[in-house]
């Protein structure tokens, strides 16, 4: 399994929510299998999105494209990181 882990800081989290949901169509048509929202404790402001994808090929073509530039633009999205990573092992305790 392939996952992006990104953490950025937005202008406002209702705001950003809204664009992020409304891409989610996007999001699924270019490979995002599942994710997870979390939210930094001491910032409100501090978001990480965690995901599934088909691949990294294609979470790095998403989000590196110009559409999804100014998609985080509009959702007032500051300095985000991206962080490719691949599944090695699972596990519930």
């Amino acid at each position: 399994m392939d996952y992006v882990l990104i953490i950025h800081a937005v202008q406002d989290y209702s705001a950003w929510k809204k664009v992020f949901d409304a891409a989610a169509a996007i999001r699924k048509e270019a490979g995002e299998r599942s994710y997870q929202v979390l939210r930094y404790q001491a910032d409100a402001n501090k978001i990480v999105h965690f995901s599934q994808w088909v691949s990294i090929a294609q979470a790095r073509q998403f989000f590196e494209s110009p559409r999804l530039v100014e998609i985080r633009k509009q959702a007032g999205v500051e300095a985000p990181e991206f962080i490719y990573l691949q599944a090695l092992e699972a596990g519930v305790l």
